[in-house]
Protein backbone atom coordinates (compact mmCIF):
# COMPACT_ATOMS: atom_id res chain seq x y z
CA UNK A 1 0.00 0.00 0.00
CA UNK A 2 1.25 3.76 -0.87
CA UNK A 3 1.35 6.49 1.42
CA UNK A 4 0.75 10.28 1.04
CA UNK A 5 0.18 12.76 2.25
CA UNK A 6 -1.56 16.73 1.99
CA UNK A 7 -1.67 19.92 2.68
CA UNK A 8 -3.81 23.40 2.16
CA UNK A 9 -0.81 25.06 0.97
CA UNK A 10 -0.94 28.95 2.48
CA UNK A 11 1.56 32.11 2.88
CA UNK A 12 1.60 31.11 6.31
CA UNK A 13 2.48 27.06 6.03
CA UNK A 14 5.21 25.20 4.61
CA UNK A 15 5.72 26.58 1.01
CA UNK A 16 4.65 23.88 -1.62
CA UNK A 17 8.20 23.31 -2.79
CA UNK A 18 10.16 22.97 0.65
CA UNK A 19 6.91 20.38 1.50
CA UNK A 20 7.70 18.09 -1.19
CA UNK A 21 11.44 17.45 -1.04
CA UNK A 22 10.61 16.86 2.84
CA UNK A 23 8.11 14.62 1.23
CA UNK A 24 10.19 12.70 -1.01
CA UNK A 25 13.12 12.70 1.61
CA UNK A 26 10.42 10.43 4.08
CA UNK A 27 9.60 8.48 0.83
CA UNK A 28 6.21 9.01 0.35
CA UNK A 29 4.72 8.00 -2.70
CA UNK A 30 2.42 11.18 -3.48
CA UNK A 31 1.80 14.92 -2.42
CA UNK A 32 -1.90 16.14 -2.70
CA UNK A 33 -2.81 19.60 -2.70
CA UNK A 34 -6.67 20.72 -2.65
CA UNK A 35 -8.23 23.41 -4.43
CA UNK A 36 -10.51 26.38 -3.59
CA UNK A 37 -10.77 29.30 -5.55
CA UNK A 38 -12.14 31.84 -3.01
CA UNK A 39 -15.11 31.31 -0.28
CA UNK A 40 -18.07 33.81 -0.59
CA UNK A 41 -18.50 35.07 2.46
CA UNK A 42 -22.20 34.76 3.04
CA UNK A 43 -21.13 31.19 4.12
CA UNK A 44 -24.64 29.80 3.67
CA UNK A 45 -23.08 25.97 2.17
CA UNK A 46 -22.27 24.05 5.35
CA UNK A 47 -19.20 22.44 4.96
CA UNK A 48 -19.25 18.89 5.57
CA UNK A 49 -16.56 18.00 7.96
CA UNK A 50 -18.23 20.30 10.97
CA UNK A 51 -19.58 23.62 11.76
CA UNK A 52 -17.03 25.64 11.59
CA UNK A 53 -14.52 26.27 8.17
CA UNK A 54 -11.20 26.40 9.02
CA UNK A 55 -9.29 28.95 7.50
CA UNK A 56 -7.00 27.03 5.40
CA UNK A 57 -10.29 26.53 2.99
CA UNK A 58 -9.81 30.39 2.72
CA UNK A 59 -6.34 30.70 1.83
CA UNK A 60 -5.34 27.61 -0.03
CA UNK A 61 -2.48 28.32 -3.15
CA UNK A 62 -3.76 27.33 -6.56
CA UNK A 63 -2.65 23.45 -6.82
CA UNK A 64 -1.25 23.52 -10.80
CA UNK A 65 1.06 26.65 -9.54
CA UNK A 66 1.91 24.63 -6.02
CA UNK A 67 2.29 21.65 -7.98
CA UNK A 68 4.83 23.56 -10.47
CA UNK A 69 7.04 24.12 -7.59
CA UNK A 70 6.98 20.67 -6.13
CA UNK A 71 7.38 19.45 -9.82
CA UNK A 72 10.49 21.43 -9.84
CA UNK A 73 12.33 20.28 -7.23
CA UNK A 74 11.61 16.88 -6.74
CA UNK A 75 12.13 13.74 -9.05
CA UNK A 76 10.29 10.47 -7.63
CA UNK A 77 6.98 11.74 -5.35
CA UNK A 78 3.91 11.48 -7.43
CA UNK A 79 2.34 15.22 -7.69
CA UNK A 80 -1.75 15.25 -7.31
CA UNK A 81 -4.91 17.43 -6.82
CA UNK A 82 -6.80 16.05 -3.83
CA UNK A 83 -9.19 17.48 -5.65
CA UNK A 84 -9.67 19.80 -8.38
CA UNK A 85 -12.90 21.17 -8.70
CA UNK A 86 -13.31 20.56 -12.27
CA UNK A 87 -17.15 22.09 -12.00
CA UNK A 88 -15.67 25.67 -11.43
CA UNK A 89 -12.83 25.46 -14.46
CA UNK A 90 -12.77 25.61 -18.08
CA UNK A 91 -11.90 22.14 -19.42
CA UNK A 92 -10.07 23.23 -22.29
CA UNK A 93 -7.24 25.16 -20.41
CA UNK A 94 -7.23 22.85 -17.60
CA UNK A 95 -6.44 20.47 -19.92
CA UNK A 96 -3.31 22.32 -20.79
CA UNK A 97 -2.70 22.98 -17.10
CA UNK A 98 -2.97 18.67 -16.61
CA UNK A 99 -1.09 18.08 -19.63
CA UNK A 100 1.91 20.37 -18.64
CA UNK A 101 2.08 19.45 -15.22
CA UNK A 102 2.40 15.80 -16.15
CA UNK A 103 5.33 16.93 -18.48
CA UNK A 104 7.38 19.05 -16.40
CA UNK A 105 7.13 16.43 -13.56
CA UNK A 106 7.72 13.79 -15.92
CA UNK A 107 4.60 11.90 -16.27
CA UNK A 108 4.30 12.19 -12.18
CA UNK A 109 0.40 13.88 -11.84
CA UNK A 110 -2.56 12.10 -10.16
CA UNK A 111 -5.38 14.06 -11.31
CA UNK A 112 -7.89 13.58 -8.26
CA UNK A 113 -11.11 15.69 -9.36
CA UNK A 114 -14.83 16.30 -7.26
CA UNK A 115 -17.76 18.41 -7.84
CA UNK A 116 -17.38 19.94 -4.55
CA UNK A 117 -19.84 21.34 -1.42
CA UNK A 118 -19.94 24.69 -1.99
CA UNK A 119 -22.99 26.41 -3.93
CA UNK A 120 -22.49 29.65 -3.74
CA UNK A 121 -18.93 29.14 -5.14
CA UNK A 122 -19.47 27.34 -7.89
CA UNK A 123 -22.59 29.67 -8.59
CA UNK A 124 -20.24 32.61 -8.97
CA UNK A 125 -18.29 30.19 -11.40
CA UNK A 126 -21.56 29.78 -13.17
CA UNK A 127 -21.93 26.23 -12.25
CA UNK A 128 -25.28 25.29 -11.47
CA UNK A 129 -25.19 22.67 -8.13
CA UNK A 130 -27.90 20.68 -9.00
CA UNK A 131 -26.27 19.96 -12.55
CA UNK A 132 -22.62 19.84 -10.98
CA UNK A 133 -22.12 16.04 -11.08
CA UNK A 134 -23.57 16.18 -14.87
CA UNK A 135 -20.89 18.68 -15.50
CA UNK A 136 -18.17 16.83 -14.33
CA UNK A 137 -18.32 13.67 -15.93
CA UNK A 138 -18.69 15.71 -19.46
CA UNK A 139 -15.47 18.20 -18.69
CA UNK A 140 -13.57 15.09 -17.67
CA UNK A 141 -14.59 12.79 -20.39
CA UNK A 142 -14.19 16.19 -23.05
CA UNK A 143 -10.46 16.59 -21.43
CA UNK A 144 -9.64 12.77 -22.10
CA UNK A 145 -10.51 13.78 -26.09
CA UNK A 146 -8.27 16.56 -25.99
CA UNK A 147 -5.23 14.60 -23.81
CA UNK A 148 -5.27 11.60 -26.33
CA UNK A 149 -6.45 12.67 -29.65
CA UNK A 150 -4.76 14.74 -32.42
CA UNK A 151 -7.77 17.09 -33.35
CA UNK A 152 -10.08 16.72 -30.57
CA UNK A 153 -13.87 17.69 -30.57
CA UNK A 154 -16.43 17.05 -27.79
CA UNK A 155 -20.27 17.85 -27.99
CA UNK A 156 -22.53 17.11 -24.68
CA UNK A 157 -24.65 19.06 -23.23
CA UNK A 158 -22.63 21.48 -20.83
CA UNK A 159 -19.08 20.80 -23.07
CA UNK A 160 -19.32 21.79 -27.18
CA UNK A 161 -16.38 22.35 -29.03
CA UNK A 162 -15.29 21.22 -32.75
CA UNK A 163 -12.15 20.10 -33.69
CA UNK A 164 -9.38 21.40 -32.32
CA UNK A 165 -5.57 20.97 -31.77
CA UNK A 166 -4.17 21.52 -28.59
CA UNK A 167 -0.75 20.48 -27.06
CA UNK A 168 1.14 19.28 -25.20
CA UNK A 169 -0.12 16.14 -24.36
CA UNK A 170 0.42 14.06 -21.57
CA UNK A 171 3.91 12.67 -20.94
CA UNK A 172 1.65 9.64 -19.43
CA UNK A 173 0.11 8.03 -21.65
CA UNK A 174 -2.97 7.31 -22.42
CA UNK A 175 -3.51 9.97 -19.75
CA UNK A 176 -2.77 11.10 -16.12
CA UNK A 177 -5.36 8.36 -14.02
CA UNK A 178 -8.76 10.47 -13.01
CA UNK A 179 -8.79 9.39 -9.61
CA UNK A 180 -12.47 10.53 -8.52
CA UNK A 181 -13.74 11.93 -5.09
CA UNK A 182 -16.95 10.87 -3.34
CA UNK A 183 -18.90 8.85 -1.14
CA UNK A 184 -20.70 5.41 -1.72
CA UNK A 185 -22.62 4.69 -3.89
CA UNK A 186 -22.92 7.91 -5.48
CA UNK A 187 -18.89 8.84 -5.69
CA UNK A 188 -18.08 4.82 -6.49
CA UNK A 189 -20.63 4.97 -9.89
CA UNK A 190 -18.50 8.41 -10.90
CA UNK A 191 -15.56 6.31 -10.60
CA UNK A 192 -16.40 3.24 -12.39
CA UNK A 193 -18.03 5.09 -15.06
CA UNK A 194 -15.40 7.71 -15.95
CA UNK A 195 -12.43 7.41 -13.80
CA UNK A 196 -9.28 5.27 -13.28
CA UNK A 197 -9.73 5.25 -9.40
CA UNK A 198 -12.25 5.87 -6.23
CA UNK A 199 -10.77 8.52 -3.62
CA UNK A 200 -13.30 8.76 -0.35
CA UNK A 201 -12.72 10.78 2.20
CA UNK A 202 -11.65 8.52 5.31
CA UNK A 203 -13.35 9.48 8.58
CA UNK A 204 -16.71 11.51 6.89
CA UNK A 205 -18.87 8.61 7.94
CA UNK A 206 -17.40 5.87 5.96
CA UNK A 207 -15.43 2.99 6.75
CA UNK A 208 -13.54 2.39 3.52
CA UNK A 209 -11.93 -0.80 4.57
CA UNK A 210 -15.71 -2.31 4.76
CA UNK A 211 -16.72 -0.55 1.25
CA UNK A 212 -13.86 -2.14 -0.97
CA UNK A 213 -15.19 -5.18 -1.33
CA UNK A 214 -18.44 -3.47 -2.29
CA UNK A 215 -16.92 -1.38 -4.68
CA UNK A 216 -14.71 -4.31 -6.35
CA UNK A 217 -18.65 -5.82 -7.02
CA UNK A 218 -19.99 -2.88 -8.32
CA UNK A 219 -17.11 -2.36 -10.57
CA UNK A 220 -16.41 -5.88 -12.08
CA UNK A 221 -21.00 -5.48 -12.71
CA UNK A 222 -20.74 -2.33 -14.45
CA UNK A 223 -18.27 -3.78 -16.81
CA UNK A 224 -14.85 -2.75 -15.20
CA UNK A 225 -11.80 -4.52 -14.04
CA UNK A 226 -11.70 -3.69 -10.48
CA UNK A 227 -7.83 -3.88 -10.44
CA UNK A 228 -7.68 -1.08 -12.59
CA UNK A 229 -9.31 1.09 -10.45
CA UNK A 230 -7.82 1.30 -7.27
CA UNK A 231 -8.92 2.67 -4.10
CA UNK A 232 -7.14 5.86 -2.18
CA UNK A 233 -8.28 6.14 1.63
CA UNK A 234 -8.13 9.95 1.44
CA UNK A 235 -7.76 11.78 5.11
CA UNK A 236 -6.87 8.64 6.47
CA UNK A 237 -6.23 8.64 10.08
CA UNK A 238 -2.50 8.14 10.84
CA UNK A 239 -2.63 4.93 13.31
CA UNK A 240 -1.17 1.64 12.89
CA UNK A 241 -5.18 -0.17 13.18
CA UNK A 242 -6.72 2.32 10.54
CA UNK A 243 -3.83 1.70 8.32
CA UNK A 244 -3.80 -1.81 8.88
CA UNK A 245 -7.31 -2.81 8.43
CA UNK A 246 -6.99 -0.37 5.07
CA UNK A 247 -3.93 -2.48 4.14
CA UNK A 248 -5.98 -5.52 4.77
CA UNK A 249 -8.78 -4.74 2.73
CA UNK A 250 -7.42 -3.91 -0.16
CA UNK A 251 -7.00 -0.12 -0.22
CA UNK A 252 -4.04 0.89 -2.87
CA UNK A 253 -3.21 4.06 -1.60
CA UNK A 254 -3.62 6.12 2.21
CA UNK A 255 -3.64 10.07 2.36
CA UNK A 256 -2.51 11.87 5.95
CA UNK A 257 -3.98 15.29 6.40
CA UNK A 258 -1.14 17.94 7.40
CA UNK A 259 -1.65 21.04 9.25
CA UNK A 260 -0.89 24.20 7.14
CA UNK A 261 1.77 25.07 9.44
CA UNK A 262 5.59 25.72 9.45
CA UNK A 263 8.65 23.09 9.03
CA UNK A 264 8.93 22.81 13.08
CA UNK A 265 5.55 22.04 13.35
CA UNK A 266 4.89 19.94 10.32
CA UNK A 267 8.55 17.74 9.99
CA UNK A 268 8.06 16.00 13.43
CA UNK A 269 3.88 14.85 12.14
CA UNK A 270 5.81 14.22 8.50
CA UNK A 271 8.07 11.60 10.41
CA UNK A 272 5.45 9.93 12.27
CA UNK A 273 3.35 9.23 8.93
CA UNK A 274 6.64 7.82 7.46
CA UNK A 275 6.26 5.17 10.48
CA UNK A 276 3.77 4.09 9.16
CA UNK A 277 4.59 3.07 6.17
CA UNK A 278 6.94 0.75 7.89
Amino acid sequence: MHHGVMMFVTDYSMGPAELAVAAEERGFESLWFPEHSHIPASRRSPWPGGPELPKMYYDTMDPFVALGAAAAVTDTIKLATGICLVIQRDPIQTAKEVATLDRISGGRFLFGVGAGWNAEEMENHGTDFGTRFELMRERVLAMKTIWTEDEAEYHGRYVDFDPMMAWPKPARKPHPPVLVGGGFPHGARRAIDFGEGWMPIGGRDLDVAELVPRFRQMAAEGGREPDDLPVTAYGAKPDADTVGRLSDAGVDRVVYGLPSAKADEVLPILDRHAALAG
